[in-house]
This record gives structure tokens, sequence and C-alpha cells, in this order.
């Protein structure tokens, strides 16, 4: 077992070492096999060092490494040697170790995944160097200060999984036509709505120092996948480890050991796909880019003498998706044509890959909550996307926490339940994407429960926080108010305490940058303080085909509708689709997009529409309103009337409304809703003018 000894100093009091050391990995003999593409290839040559860095921490009560790997990914049989190696040297128990792989695309294999194998030769010589790794950061231990803190940086992550409209689903590699969703969609390409998911902009550095004031070590944590290198390489992660200790006051006479280690990224890169292709950018620009930021997080942190430690490591078993009879028959079939070889496309790499989840239809996960003081760190054996980790932060007991990838293990892809409903690379099943659809559900709820015993505090409750514009829907009673703020399903919660919760249904993505004054939170970072939520991001969901729907009971006549819209289908679409709906057998009030225009359709069967004047372009926010009167309907833009008209009769609606998709066969909305309010009576223009006024006081 670790060191539980009490060690103080001269003046009773508590005292915290720490050691780092920084091994070099890099391959001693070539050619190696690379892993990082669906394909095998080879590397003769290192274009820069790889290197296994550690850091210990002692508080006198218990030791605990952390060691992050230029590797693209360490299988947990790997990880475990090396921690049995390390364990009695350096004084720490196997539990209390933390390794994990950077990510790089770029390093030899140290497993197989997709059409690569591992490299036999490097995998068997890797756990070795990283045993000593954590050995010399033991010896080197000293009494030292802590500190951290997080900058943002929404510069240099992007969501890289974007939805594509609905007329352009992408072939699997089974033959299916079933991805709506799908990594680097290339720049400004018009065939996609909008990314699949949120930003995680934070950058954490958690620091060591010497009592004298020099830097020991820093770990940076950033949910960014890699940048793209010529292999051998450690990508941008050994960039940014060699080069942050001159940055942050480290000398040769007293160096720093760097460390960049790998976010909830496994939607995030660099390249904004909302925007025109940089070209020229290089690795080192990025790279520069990112001390700046971290010089700027550095300068914030406050150092403590002393932190106690906490560490708490769990075993998750979760199934994987299994191949069917089907399936098993086609993967049979294809790879019997490989006759041995390589596969040499991604229809023989997924058919090899059905045996191996065959093979092991269930993996052991290594869960760990590593404490510090008041931050907490998850390690997660997986590949987290960015949802997940803004997850894990606003129910953590901690006030500051972050996860760490592809630790103690690689099990590929964990996508929310709700994300394999779009299809794409990152549900396929394979080794890199095998786990089952309520794994992300699985694993989150393990971790945060480490994080509580680890703590000893229990996890938050996030709560809504409502600005200007929220205040005043909620002041105004409406019927319902849904905010469509959620991380994901089942329930869109009912903000006007009338208790008339919604439900999510079909196709979404969640907590994307919602409703703002400015333009569509793409390229440009989300509004903080905002209208709707004041200080924190304003969120809202992309329909992508689904709906929320809502049982109002019955609904009177007049009423009034509120929402804000998103059109993510570029160009003037001449197909209606339809945002919101009440549906009646003979006909119903249904609002909509036509050629970049508001239409109002009373019976969505003859395809007759009233429709707007004014272009609502795309991915630009825009303040909708319907206020439907017993024989007339009208409908607002922007605070303003955007078109009247008489309107079949009647005293009411039933009341089952859906937002997004209708009920039925008519189409959907492609874009992002939220702030949706109902009110059983006519709003007036000018009530519906103050309520955009909140928003943009300018423009009204």
């Amino acid at each position: 077992m670790g060191a539980r000894r009490r060690r103080v100093n001269a003046e009773g009091g508590r005292v915290l070492r720490a050691g780092a050391c920084a091994l070099d990995i890099t391959p001693r003999a070539f050619p190696v096999i690379i892993c990082g593409s669906f394909m095998e290839k080879t590397a003769m040559n290192a274009q820069d060092r790889l290197h296994a860095r550690s850091l210990v921490l002692d508080d006198g009560e218990r030791r605990v490494a952390i060691t992050i790997v230029d590797s693209g990914m360490l299988p947990r049989e790997l990880t475990d040697e090396a921690k049995k190696l390390a364990s009695a040297a350096a004084g720490i128990a196997e539990e209390d170790m933390l390794i994990a792989a950077t990510h790089t695309h770029a390093a030899p294999a140290a497993g197989g995944a997709l059409g690569t194998r591992r490299d036999e030769v490097y995998a068997g010589w890797l756990p070795g160097r990283i045993a000593e790794s954590i050995i010399h950061a033991s010896r080197r231990l000293e009494p030292a200060q802590i500190g951290w803190a997080a900058a943002r940086n929404w510069r240099q992550t992007n969501c890289r999984r974007w939805i594509t409209h609905p007329d352009r689903m992408i072939e699997d590699p089974f033959g299916v036509k079933s991805a709506r969703a799908m990594m680097h969609p290339g720049h400004m390409n018009p065939d996609f709505a909008g990314p699949a998911g949120p930003t995680d902009p934070e950058l954490w550095l958690l620091a060591l120092r010497s009592r004298a004031g020099h830097p020991i070590a820093v770990l940076a944590n950033y949910a960014m996948h890699y940048f793209g290198s010529l292999p051998v390489s450690a990508d941008y992660y050994g960039r940014f480890a060699d080069g942050i200790g001159p940055r942050i006051g480290a000398s040769p006479q007293h160096p720093c050991v760097g460390m960049m280690s790998q976010g909830a990224s496994g939607d995030q890169h660099w390249m904004d796909y909302s925007q025109s292709r940089r070209d020229g950018y290089t690795i080192d620009q990025y790279t520069e880019e990112m001390f700046g930021v971290a010089a700027e997080a550095y300068r914030a942190i406050a150092f403590r003498d002393w932190v106690r430690i906490g560490m708490n490591e769990a075993r998750l078993t979760l199934r994987r998706r299994t191949p069917d009879r089907a399936r098993l028959a086609w993967a049979k079939k294809t790879v019997a044509t490989m006759a041995g070889k390589p596969p040499a496309d991604k229809a023989e790499v997924y058919a090899r890959e059905q045996f191996f989840l065959k093979e092991e239809p269930k993996r052991e996960l290594k869960i760990q909550a590593l404490c510090l003081g008041d931050l907490g760190i998850c390690a997660l054996p997986v590949e987290a996307l960015a949802i997940t980790g803004l997850k894990l932060k606003a129910a953590s007991p901690l006030p500051d926490s972050f996860i760490i990838g592809l630790a103690n293990g690689s099990e590929g892809y964990i996508p929310p339940a709700e994300q394999h409903r779009l299809g794409g690379y990152i549900t396929w099943p394979a080794r890199s994407a095998g786990l089952e659809v309520a794994a992300e559900r699985k694993i989150l709820r393990g971790a945060l429960a480490l994080l509580e015993q680890a703590s000893g505090k229990p996890r938050r409750r996030p709560r809504e926080t409502h600005g200007p514009y929220a205040r005043a829907v909620i002041g105004g009673k409406p019927l319902a108010y849904w905010r469509l703020n959620e991380f994901g399903p089942p329930t869109a919660f009912d903000a006007s305490n009338n208790k008339r919760h919604a439900a999510y249904e079909g196709n979404m993505a969640f907590y994307l940058p919602g409703a703002q004054a400015g333009g569509g939170a793409i390229a440009e970072p989300p509004e903080t303080p905002s209208a709707f939520s004041e200080n924190r991001i304003n969120r809202a969901p992309h329909f992508a085909g689904g709906r929320v729907r809502a049982e109002l009971g019955e609904l009177s006549v007049p009423y009034t509708v509120l929402l804000w819209l998103w059109n993510g289908l570029i160009g003037a679409d001449s197909v209606a689709r339809y945002c919101l709906s009440l549906e009646k057998a003979s006909g119903g009030d249904y609002l909509g997009v036509r050629k970049d225009r508001l239409v109002f359709a009373a019976n969505v069967a003859h395809a007759s529409y009233l429709q707007g004047r004014t272009p609502l372009g795309s991915r630009i926010w825009r303040f909708a309103g319907l206020v439907r009167g017993r024989d007339f309907v009208r409908v607002f833009l922007d605070g303003k009337l955007e078109l009247e008209a008489d309107a079949p009769p009647t005293q009411a609606m039933p009341g089952i409304l859906c937002i997004g998709s209708p009920s039925h066969d008519a189409p959907g909305f492609e874009g992002r809703l939220d702030e949706v309010s109902v009110y059983n009576r006519a709003l007036s223009h000018e009530e519906i003018t103050g309520y955009y006024r909140l928003v943009r006081p300018a423009e009204a």
C-alpha cells in the first residue's frame, strides 16, 4: 500500500511534497506501427521526442502518481503492468496511480485499434519505461506548494461532429444510410446544419512549485482531440509540455516538468467548420497561442502549502454492442474475401471488428476520482464527449473539476444515448466505440459517486438561473415555459412553476449555445452575461427530426406562443418545416419556416401557407410569436408584426403541443429552438415587443 505516515515540518504543520520526471519513450528501433488512422501505417523516424511524464504527490498520509504518456491509447493490461512494476519501488499503491494517454495520433501502436495491429516490440518495452518515470518522480519528492486555475479558451477548440441536412444522410460501413451526424464535415459545408454538441473551453492548470517559488510541474487539461502531425510525434501535447516551463518562470537551474492531458474531447477539435479553412496555420502557432492562455491561468493561481489528497478507484463491467446474426454473417463473408490480408477499406475494418466484440462481449473498466483539496479529477478509460465533461463539472461535489480521458485503459467513445440515435463514427460498433448505449450514463454516475467518496461531500444539483427575459416571462404568468436548457432527455422542465413538464422525443442534440442578443454562437463565444441565464451560458437543443411533446389539456382560444428559433438549413428550402404545431384531425395550427420565411398553416395536408415577407437567414437567433384568435392569426418576428390574416374559426385547440417535428409525417424544423412560452390569452403587440426589447433593446 502507499505511504500513510504523517510528515510535519519543524513548526508542526503538515507538509505537501511533490516530485516530477519526464522520461524519453521515443522508439529505439524503426520502423514502428502507428496508431491513429482507420488503416495501419508505419513510420521510419521520429519528428520529435515522446515522453512519459510523471507527477508524484504526498500529503504525509497518502502518496499518488499522475502519469501522462505520449501515446494514442494505452490498453488496460499495459497500464496495469506499469503500475505493478512501479508500486513497490515508488511506495505507491497501484490503485493510487493514474496513467493516461495524451491521444497523439502519431505515436507507436501500444494497442490494436480498427485497422491497426499492436506494435509488439514497442508495447513490450513501454510499461517498464512508464514505471521508471513514476519511480524517478517519487525519488525527487521535496516540500512544495500547490494551486490550480482555469482560463476559458474558446478560440482553440470546437465541436467537430456536425448534423447533416435530413436529405444528406451518410452511409455507415455496414452499407446503411444511418448517420445524421459525422466528424469533420468540411469547412462551410452547406450539407450540414450545425454542431451536434457543445464546446468545453476550459484550460485547466494544476501547478506545483518549491517552497522557494520555483516551478516543479504543471499539469494542463484541455478538451481538444489532437492537432495533427507526421509520425512519430507527441503532437501539440509534447510541444506544450516542453515549452510551458519558461513561460511560468522555470529555468535550466530549476526545470519544470510540463504535462498536457486529454480532456473530454471525443467530439472536439481545433478546426472551426463554420468558418473558412485556416490555410498555413501550424502546430507551432497553435501551441504558442495556447501558451498565452496558460500563462494567464497560471497568474491567477493561489498557491497553498498543503491540501488533503483523496483518491478512490472502482471497477465497472459494461456490455459491448455485439453483432447480431445478420451482421455476423456479413462480417464472415467480408473477412473471408480478405484472405488474411490487412483491411483495405472501412467495410473490411468493421467486419473484422465484429469478431473482437463477439469474442469479448464485456469489458471491465477502472474509474478513478482524485481530490486535491477542492479540485476533483476524474480519470476515465474512454473518449468522452464535451457534454459529458460539462455534466460532471455541473454536478461535481467540488467547485473545480475536470476529466482526464483515456486513463487506465482505452475502451473507446461513450456518446450519450441520444447521440447514438444520430449515428456516425463514434457510434459504429468496434473496439473504438463498442460499449453499450447506456455506458455514458453509467460511467458518469460512477465517477460522481467516487468524487463524493474521495471528497466526503455530496454532489451538487444544477440550479436554474434566470436573466431579465426569463424573469419577465415568468412574471407574465404563462401557462407553461420550457427553457430547453437540459443536458438531455427525457424531460423538458416547465419553469413557470405550473409543472407542465414536457417530453423530449426523437433525434436531438443537447446543451448547445441557446438564444442570445448577438449572432448564432458557432464562430464566437456564447454570451455571458445573458438576458436569459444571467452569468451562465444560455443553452438549447438542436432538433434533427425530434420534438418536445407537451400535454396542456384543451387550450382555449385566444392563445399565444413565443419562442426563439435558429434555422440550421442553408439557403431557401422550398419545404415547409414546422417548429410548432397544435394538431387536430381536421387541421390545426402550424408555425414553421419555408423559403427562408416564417409560414403559418391551418392544414398542412393542403399545403396552403400564409407566408411572411422578412428573410430569416441561417444560424441567426430570431424571436417569433404566434397569436391565435377565434378567427384570426398574427405572427410576429423580432417584435414586429410579420403577417396577419383570417384563420378557420375555432374556440379551442387540442392540448397536445409539439415543438420541433409534428407528431405525424409533416417535415420538422432543422435547427435550434429555445425559450418557448405559452399563454392562454392573446398578448398585445406592445407586450411582445417588450419581451424582445429585454434582449435587443436597440432594435424593436
